[in-house]
This record gives structure tokens, sequence and C-alpha cells, in this order.
């Protein structure tokens, strides 16, 4: 019988094609009609016309369906859920294939029980992602004891429920799935609820999947995951498809996506913070009526030392930080900022090095003082962005203020780049407004860093 249910499936689901790698079809008997399985009706079926021209309807599907709850035979199906075991009955029915209540009266002949295999890196990724403060919800059509039976042996500890008696509403079933871990015997559309009611919660939702009963979830899923031996319909729905069907896959697209997202939202911030200063400074000079500050050759140091090297770097780094939306909020959060108060500090010192220098190289020794300036602040914006600290990231904010340092202290350099720091004062009266500036930059940043948190 289980040789011809198998035949009699053009598209097996995984259960059944175990099954027919077992047992062999029977040539003497004949499918006249089959009943396709189904994740709602938890069973599959086939008519077949024997050899002696009797035919028997005989059903394939999960023991809980099948049999009234009174039935002695789900006591063992019980014993072996526990050990995390699926287990399938083949019953016989006594109504046609076609009747809406064939599984009523069905005589119980066997049970089918599969060992299901865990992947040896399965743990590991849950792991992964626990440690990434991602929750982990199994959602399965399977027997719920079984399932959690399963879960438990990859450590995802947590409540077991069953689908069937969680409640419709959806405020309900999301307080059942903020309590709950593992999830058996759930319909597609309780799939779909369950993304829904998580979403409403203010959750982000990926759901992996590979079967039809999938698809509806799939869709409404933040991130929709499929394998890629699902279903055609699965595969078109989803937004990520891993091809060699591996879950342990997953969290180097995680990795991937953070870092693009968390470098590019770096990067993002340390080149508008030049355009805020730059556009800033322009309309600063236009309302003074005096000369820019920075000669093209002072650009370019400040933009090779502060941005350009820097962020080489940072846009090509590993980034593990979470990822968080409104991109483009969050940078102009930080860049409006950090642009007008190196804007300000920098014309400041401008304004006072016009006032005391005099004479010859007056101009060389002004621009020299912004460039101090500008140098410092821009330093503490590349620093603030680097954060949180690694040692090759402090390496790399220390190794542009030492190319700095050297430009001063090459003479030949120090000439190519025109800068004259002259006297001390006019020089620590540019280190002190760019201390204050880069504590008003600490500041500021904090308190965004805190109402965004909020």
């Amino acid at each position: 019988v289980l040789g011809a249910l198998g035949e009699s499936d053009p598209r097996p689901n995984a259960s059944l094609q175990a099954i027919i790698d077992v047992y062999p079809d029977v040539q003497e008997w004949r499918c006249t009609e089959s009943l396709p399985f189904s994740s709602a009706r938890k069973y599959s079926g086939a008519t077949f016309s024997e050899g002696d021209g009797q035919t028997s309807t005989w059903l394939l599907g999960a023991p809980d369906v099948l049999l009234s709850a009174d039935d002695p035979a789900l006591a063992e199906t019980g014993r072996l859920n526990e050990q995390g075991l699926r287990v399938l009955l083949l019953a016989r029915a006594t109504r046609d294939l076609d009747h809406p209540e064939v599984a009523r009266g069905a005589r119980p002949t066997a049970l089918v029980v599969l060992e299901q295999r865990l992947r040896p890196d399965a743990a590991d990724t849950l792991r992964y992602f626990a440690e990434q403060d991602v929750r982990a919800k199994v959602i399965s059509g399977d027997n719920a004891v079984s399932v959690g039976a399963v879960a438990a042996k990859l450590g995802l500890n947590g409540s077991t429920v069953d689908a069937r008696r969680l409640p419709a509403e959806p405020d309900g079933m999301a307080q059942a799935l903020d309590e709950g871990t593992v999830f058996g015997r759930v319909t597609p559309q309780q799939k779909r609820d369950m993304v829904g009611a998580l979403q409403s919660r203010g959750h982000t939702v990926a759901m992996t999947g590979d079967g039809v009963n999938d698809v509806l979830a799939l869709k409404d899923a933040d991130i929709g995951v499929a394998m890629g031996s699902g279903s055609e319909a699965t595969r078109a729905v989803a937004q990520i498809v891993l091809l060699n069907n591996s879950f342990s896959t997953l969290p180097d697209v995680v990795a991937e996506g953070r870092r693009v997202i968390g470098n590019i939202t770096r990067v993002a911030t340390l080149f508008l913070v030049k355009t805020v200063y730059s556009v800033l400074l322009a309309v600063l000079v236009v309302c003074w009526q005096v000369e820019y500050p920075f000669l093209p050759r002072h650009l370019t140091l400040l933009s090779t030392l502060t941005i350009g090297v820097p962020a080489f770097f940072l846009a090509l780094a590993p980034n593990h930080e979470r990822a968080q939306p409104h991109f483009v909020r969050r940078v102009m959060r930080y860049s409006v900022p950090g642009g007008v108060v190196a804007a300000i500090a920098t014309f400041v010192t401008y304004l006072i090095a016009r006032h005391h220098y005099t004479g010859p190289g007056a101009l060389d020794a002004e621009t020299s003082a912004a460039t101090l300036t500008l140098f410092l602040i821009s330093m503490w914006v590349l620093a603030i962005i680097a954060r949180p600290y690694t040692w090759w990231r402090l390496a790399l904010v220390a190794a542009m203020g030492l190319g700095f340092v050297l430009v001063l202290a090459v003479p030949w350099l120090q000439d190519f780049f025109a800068l004259q720091l002259v006297g001390l004062t006019m020089p620590w009266i540019a280190v002190g407004i760019s201390v204050v500036a880069a504590a008003a930059l600490e500041l500021l940043w904090r308190w965004v860093d805190r109402r965004g948190s909020a």
C-alpha cells in the first residue's frame, strides 16, 4: 500500500519520498483517483484497483487528525513523538475519496515512523541568531510534541504550542507568539497570521520555507527566504533563495547585509559632514566678505586624511552591528550637526587669526590655523563614527593623526601643503576651539542617540 501511495503522487514531499525509497511500487495495483497532501487536511490519499478487480481507498497522514481522540493508537504515537520522530498513520477509508468526510471512520492499519535527521550545523546557526538578539520561532505543520522534541535537541528551549489551540484574534495570537517558541499543527493561513501578528508588535520578521503552504507567510514577511529545492511558487515570492538548501548560509547573509548597511551609514555620514561644512563655510565667507580660508591643497590634505583613506577601510571592514531602519534620517541626524559645528568653529578660528596676524605671510598663517582647527574637529568626527572601537579602527584613527603630524614635521611637505603655524598663541587658540567643538559634538551626538533610541 505504501509503495502504491508513493507512485500515485507525482510530486511527493520529503516524507513521502522517504517512504518511496524504502517501499517500491506494486505493479498489480493501479491508481484510479488520488488526493494530494494538503497542509490544511494533514493527510493524502488514493483509490486503487487491485489485481483481483476490487478497489480500496487508503489515507496517509497525521494520526491525531485521522484518529478519534480516544483511539488507543494515539498513546503509541505520543511516545514516538516525544522522541522527536515523525509518525504517520496508514488507514483504510470506508468512504469514497471525494467524500467531504472521507477520514471519518477510517480503520488504522499501520504507523509509519520517520527519523528526522538534523543538520550538523543547525544548532550553531540558531546559536548565532540568539547571540545577535534574533528570536527564532519554529512553526510546522507536524505534531507539536515531535517538533518540540527536535527543537530541544538543537538547544532551542521554550514552550511548545499546538496551533489548533491558538486564539484567532491578532492580539491574542501575538501574545502567544511572544510566549511560545515551537508551534505544531500550523495551517498555511495561520503561518500568514503569525507573521502579521509579530509585525503588529513592531518586530521585523524573516520567514524561511520550502513548500506551497509557506507561500502566503513568505510573501507577507519582511524577508522571505526560500530553499532552492522548494516549490516554484515559494521561490517566486521569496526575496532570498538559498541555492544550497542550507539554513547555515543565513548567518553569512545577515553578516553581509549588516556590513553593507552599517558601513554605508558610516561612510555616508563622513562624506555628508564635509558637504555640510563646505556649504556653510561658503555661505559665511560670502556674508562676511572675506577670502575663503582654504587653498585647494589644504582641502586635498583634509579630505585625504579625514575622509578618503578612512572611508576606504571603513567601507570594506566587517561590521556585526544590527541594521536599523530610516537610513537617510539617521545619516542626516549626525552629519548636519557635525557639519554645522565644524564650519562655525573653523570660521571663528579664521576670523580670530585674521585679527591676530598682520604683515607679510599673514594669509598663510590664517589659513593654516583654520586648517588645523578643521582637521582636529574632523578627526573627532572620524573617531566618533569609527565606534565601537577595535584595534584596527584605533590604528586607523591614529595613523591619520600621525599623517598630519608628519606633514607639519617635514619641511618640504609643510611647504607643499602651505602650512605655517606661526607663533604659539594662535595655534593653541585653534586647538582650544577644536576641543570645545569636539566636546559639543560629543554631547550633541549622544543626545541624538538617546532621542533615536527612545
